[in-house]
């Protein structure tokens, strides 16, 4: 590339138009944060430089003192933004500002409502860093050269914010980026020196590297005689210029840490809550974890970027360090600063080294000692932790054994208790309501809230007072085949297997024993013109109102778990149901009296597929169900 090839248009992507268009007219209420992302991209434009030069110190030519400079020009209505960090070159120029290559982009589009106060936050979840420069600016300029390329290599992008962008070479002696905006109506408070200085102090403070501006002129004094000689322009720091995570808590108001996260996680919400640590010892460290309030719209993406910004020895290493959280806390935000691992650690050197290992047990920990505060603290603050990263957190009992009582703690659900879809309950809530002679805590999966709340499974519970937890996410049958027990009592799925309630009396028992010597010929009946559907027909006192349900044996898969592998075109093991029957039921009674074997077998059959839809199941031959209702309703009107 040379200083000579020709300037160029381009379109923007057409997410990045709609972007564009929604920073301009959404977020016009709180101008002032377009300075913090644009500073926050420079401080990272440095880090990486600081990084990539360890194994190449030729990127620095010659020059290492790192800075942020920001000029204003109140007569030419100008802000201009500039640091010496990595630069870009053309094809990075294209891609970067020309684009929003992020994963959850088709997602975040699809929930922008057009209402602008709803949308401004769904930006906040999204992150958008440079786009922001058009809330205050009707024209940006970005002059660039990556470090290590030669000057006639620079680039300038220029755009109105519309519809497309020019590209053309330009010649940059510097290395890094400069980015001036020109300054719409309305917005030429920012080409106000004392006004940009306000907006660093309050939202750059942290920062680690300097943020200059030229020191306010004073008029130099006046000899009698003497010539008046104007001082040469001086840059002095307007920022703190120290690594947050690298004071003393005591030193570190609030603000300070909500504003940090902004910059380290690129949200415009402020945290949930967060945890700062220095750690002495075998291994020394500082950690500073942040818990968000909103789920970003990646975060089903296994693949995402994710992790903690590593540092070692305050000298930033990478963005996405996954070595130090398990995947189930993918959402936790923050920086971790070692003096133990060496600068030019690889991730490959991350996966092996002790100290990570050490580092990744007790930052993990930490986490879910901060989440385990937030909970017992403040109720509203756990609940909407929960409802955005619940489901995520329900990972934790198959990825993390050693951790898995303290996991079990935090989980929330719903539950027979209140009988409403808000999952609230805990564990620890279960195990204080339990009856005396109970062992066990029951739990009922299904597609969804209604289907659980309504299961024919939970009728003989809800009769005896025995709470019934109602899982409904998709994850759930999944966990608790990982969960197994919490404080010594077993997990039991009402679903599965012979049902066995401690609470049952001798008489109970004795109930149960001539019920099925009773209906012994109208079970062995069902089983001869059911045997292709059912594995066995058993009778049963679980169900009061209902004529039949359907039970999974001890060690086959759960329905929600079949329906999930299937979904996803695993193959799934051969298994078939057991049919309990309630032979007290009118419709079972009836059914024992019918002589004619035709019929028996089609109000048999009715019966299971109803016993299958009541579990949200499918019909294997829904139009065979119909035909069969259809005759039997026939008959019943005497056609």
């Amino acid at each position: 590339m040379t200083a000579d090839v020709k300037k160029e248009t381009m379109g923007f992507q057409t997410e990045a138009k709609q972007l564009l268009h929604l920073m301009i007219h959404s977020l016009y209420s709180n101008q002032e944060i377009f300075l913090r992302e644009l500073i926050s991209n420079a401080s990272d434009a440095i880090d990486k430089l600081r990084f990539a030069a360890l194994a190449d110190e030729s990127l620095l030519e010659g020059q290492g003192d790192y800075q942020v400079q920001v000029d204003v020009d109140k007569e030419a209505g100008t802000i201009t933004i500039a640091d010496n960090g990595i630069g870009m070159n053309r094809d990075e120029v294209v891609e970067h500002l020309g684009t929003i290559a992020k994963s959850g982009t088709a997602a975040f589009m699809e929930n922008l409502t057009g209402d602008q106060q709803k949308d401004s936050q769904l930006i906040g979840q999204f992150g958008v860093g440079f786009y922001s420069a058009f809330i205050v600016a009707d024209r940006v300029a970005v002059h660039t050269r990556k470090a290590g390329d030669a000057s006639d290599l620079g680039v300038v992008w220029e755009s109105h914010g519309e519809s497309e962008f020019s590209v053309e070479a330009k010649d940059k002696e510097a290395r890094g980026t400069s980015i001036t905006l020109f300054l719409k109506e309305g917005s030429e408070e920012f080409a106000e020196d004392y006004r940009v200085r306000s907006v660093i102090k309050k939202y750059s403070d942290h920062i680690s590297v300097p943020v200059i501006m030229l020191k306010p002129s004073v008029p130099a004094a006046e000899d009698e005689g003497e010539e008046v000689t104007e001082a040469a322009p001086e840059y002095e720091a307007v920022n703190e210029a120290t690594a947050l995570w690298t004071r003393s808590r005591t030193e570190v108001s609030d603000e300070e840490y909500k504003e940090f996260y902004k910059h380290v996680s690129h949200d415009f919400d402020e945290p949930l809550s967060w945890s700062h640590n220095r750690v002495e010892g075998k291994f020394e460290y500082t950690s500073l974890l942040y818990l968000p309030k909103r789920a970003p719209f990646d975060m089903w993406n296994r693949e995402m970027a994710r992790g903690l910004k590593l540092y070692v020895q305050r000298t930033f290493i990478m963005d996405d360090a996954e070595q130090f959280l398990p995947l189930y806390l993918r959402f936790v935000k923050g920086v971790v600063d070692s003096n133990d691992l060496p600068l030019n650690v690889s991730r490959e050197i991350l996966q092996q080294d002790a100290a990570v290992d050490s580092m990744r047990s007790a930052v993990t920990k930490r986490v879910l000692d901060m989440l385990g505060k937030l909970a017992k603290k403040d109720g509203d603050d756990y609940a909407e932790f929960w409802k955005e990263f619940g489901q995520v957190l329900k990972e934790g009992p198959a990825e993390d054994f050693a951790n898995k009582e303290k996991i079990a703690k935090l989980l929330r659900f719903a539950s027979t208790q209140t009988d409403t879809e808000a999952q609230d309950q805990s564990l620890e809530d279960y195990i204080s309501r339990m009856q005396e002679s109970q062992e066990k805590i029951f739990y009922v999966v299904a597609e969804n809230f209604n289907t659980a709340k309504n299961s024919p499974h939970l009728e003989v519970f809800r009769k005896k007072g025995i709470e019934v937890l109602l899982l409904t996410d998709r994850v759930d049958d999944w966990l608790m085949n990982h969960l197994q027990d919490f404080d010594g009592k077993q997990f039991q799925d009402v679903a599965r297997g012979a049902l066995d309630l401690a609470t049952d009396s001798d008489e109970e028992k004795a109930k149960q024993e001539k019920l099925e010597k009773d209906s012994e010929a109208l079970v062995e009946r069902l089983g001869k013109v059911l045997e292709a559907q059912v594995e066995e027909v058993r009778a049963t006192t679980r169900l009061t109102e209902s004529p039949a349900c359907l039970v999974v044996g001890d060690h086959d898969m759960g329905a929600q778990m079949r329906r999930i592998m299937e979904a996803a075109g695993q193959p799934v093991p051969e298994s078939k149901p057991i049919l309990e029957v309630n032979p007290i039921h009118p419709l079972l009674e009836m059914l024992d009296q019918e002589p004619d074997e035709d019929r028996f077998a089609d109000l048999a059959s009715v019966v299971f597929d109803q016993a299958n839809l009541a579990e949200g199941g499918q019909l294997e031959d829904p139009a065979a169900y119909v035909s069969r209702l259809n005759k039997l309703l026939l008959t019943l009107s005497g056609k």
